[in-house]
Parts: C-alpha cells; sequence; structure tokens
C-alpha cells in the first residue's frame, strides 16, 4: 500500500534559499592549499618585514578556502542559467497541457529538445517517475535540487492541477509572463546601477587623460605660443 504523498507547500514569502551546491572534495581543498603554500614560499622572501608573515599565513588559507568560492559561484551561474530557460520551458508546458499532454511526457520532450541546467533538472524528473516514484516527490526532490520560489510555484502548479484538476495552462502562461517582467525589471535595474558607475569612470579616467594630453600639447608648443610677447 503506497502511502500518501504530501502535498507541495509553497515557501514564505521574503525567504530566498541559497543555491544547492555539491561541495568540493577535501583533496581538492588540500591541493590547493598546498600549491597556495608553494606560492608564499616563493613570495614571502620578496615581501618586505612583517608583510612576509602575512603571506605566509594568507595564502595556504586562500587556496583551501578557493575551491568553496569557485564552487559557490558555479552554483549561482548554473541557477541564474535555469531560471534563464524558465519561461520558455513554461510556455511549452503550457501548450502540452492545452493538448492534453501530462506534466511528465512534457518534461521528457522538453529535456529531449533542449540542453542546460534546466533540461538536466527535468531529464532527472522523468527518470524517477518512469522508475516508479510518485510525481509528488519526484517534484518533492526538484525543490530540495533547486531552491527558490519560481520552481517552487511550477511544482505547486502541477500538483495543485493533478489532485483538483485545476487548468494547468493558464497558471503556466501567467508564470511566465511574471517571470518576464521580473527579469526585465532586473534589467533595468542593472542597466541603472551602471550609469553612475560609468560616470565615474569617465571622470577620474578620461577627463584627466584629455586634460594632460592638452597640457601636453601646450608645453610643447610653448616657444610658439609665447613668441609674441
Amino acid at each position: 500500500m503506497k502511502s500518501a504523498a504530501r502535498p507541495l507547500r509553497k515557501p514564505a514569502p521574503g525567504r530566498r534559499r541559497r543555491p544547492s551546491r555539491r561541495p568540493p572534495p577535501p583533496a581538492a581543498k588540500l591541493a590547493c592549499a598546498a600549491a597556495g603554500a608553494l606560492v608564499a614560499l616563493a613570495a614571502a622572501p620578496a615581501a618586505p618585514g612583517r608583510v612576509a608573515w602575512l603571506v605566509a599565513a594568507v595564502l595556504p588559507a586562500a587556496g583551501f578556502l578557493a575551491p568553496d568560492a569557485w564552487a559557490e559561484r558555479a552554483a549561482r551561474l548554473r541557477h541564474r542559467r535555469l531560471l534563464a530557460a524558465l519561461p520558455d520551458a513554461l510556455d511549452l508546458l503550457a501548450i502540452g497541457s492545452a493538448a492534453g499532454r501530462g506534466p511528465v511526457a512534457c518534461f521528457g520532450e522538453i529535456a529531449t529538445a533542449g540542453g542546460g541546467p534546466l533540461a538536466d533538472e527535468l531529464r532527472a524528473v522523468v527518470a524517477e517517475v518512469e522508475c516508479g516514484r510518485p510525481l509528488a516527490e519526484a517534484l518533492a526532490g526538484l525543490r530540495e535540487r533547486v531552491p527558490g520560489g519560481e520552481v517552487a510555484t511550477l511544482c505547486a502548479s502541477i500538483e495543485r492541477s493533478r489532485r483538483l484538476g485545476a487548468p494547468l495552462a493558464g497558471q503556466l502562461r501567467r508564470q511566465a509572463a511574471a517571470l518576464r517582467r521580473d527579469r526585465r525589471r532586473a534589467t533595468e535595474e542593472h542597466a541603472a546601477r551602471a550609469a553612475p558607475k560609468i560616470q565615474l569612470v569617465v571622470a577620474l579616467i578620461l577627463v584627466p587623460s584629455v586634460l594632460l594630453m592638452i597640457a601636453a600639447a601646450l608645453l610643447a608648443n610653448a616657444d610658439v605660443l609665447l613668441a609674441g610677447f
């Protein structure tokens, strides 16, 4: 007798989990720490005074922590790529749902036709369901692997449609439109934050460079300019 599947719950508003990542193996961290120690042995003698001790202590520690930082950055990039591909996948799911196809079949077609992190996650869900795992548990596993409200909302919509018979296509289209709207707003905010940085670069680099060029030209032609005085 199969146990009843637990309903999927949406995450609490304002609560955002970090993208899941696989921790680097200890051997990689030790190897990077050893590389940092070797660099410290070469750089410490050239450092002045007490800075040599600081270099000898900081470089191995930085090498030990570098794999964690790299894994964190890779997890963020993967999560960003997954969210970028989600609106198009939602449109395809909406079309398949309107045509009477089930979520698992649509997941399989999207995973076969596309690539990237989202296709990999959908392929994993299809494989779990084909091996006999209930769809609700497979969706719960997807939520655990891909934290965030976007994927949680998709899983909740599918589970609600499966249990209550609610139309799924309209929900997916609305979610895809909301994701595109949020991404467009984020792009506009990023562009607005970039404008002051560009102005700072112009003020600190380009303007002094132009002034130096003008001053050099005046000095080079000073005898001509002062000939009439």
